[in-house]
């Protein structure tokens, strides 16, 4: 019977909250103005050392940038034209005697960045100038 006696008690339909009403609170003061200014950057351990890192390697490819092109062309080093029909060892033979037919053309790709022996008429080639 006690259970019956505390159903009787429940109201049937509880009040529903209007919930479709918002209400915008302004801002309580000279508190809340400060607040609106951006925080300061904090970085964290790990974004101090990626960072770095970033950094690191900028100078690195700074410095051998600069040392690549003072290596590339420098003050005797001169430029020739192919032209038709010429091989890269023909140019090695006639420009570089001193050294081997190989010596030679792997110098001249050095000097020239390429991959291959290739080359084609019109093409202009550092000629490196060894000490």
């Amino acid at each position: 019977m006690s259970a019956l006696a505390a159903w009787d008690v429940v109201p049937l339909h509880a009040p529903a909250r209007d919930r479709s009403r918002l209400r915008l609170v302004p801002p309580a003061g000279p508190e809340r103005r400060l607040a609106t200014r951006p925080a300061p950057l904090r970085l964290t351990h790990a974004g101090r050392l990626v960072l770095g890192l970033v950094l690191a390697v900028v100078a690195l490819l700074v410095i051998a940038g600069a040392v690549g092109a003072s290596r590339t062309v420098g003050v005797e080093s001169r430029v020739v034209t192919v032209q038709a029909g010429q091989t890269l060892s023909e140019l090695a033979v006639a420009l570089l005697p001193e050294l081997s037919i190989a010596e030679g053309v792997a110098q001249l790709q050095l000097a020239n960045g390429l991959n291959t022996p290739a080359i084609h008429a019109g093409q202009r080639l550092v000629v490196p100038s060894l000490p």
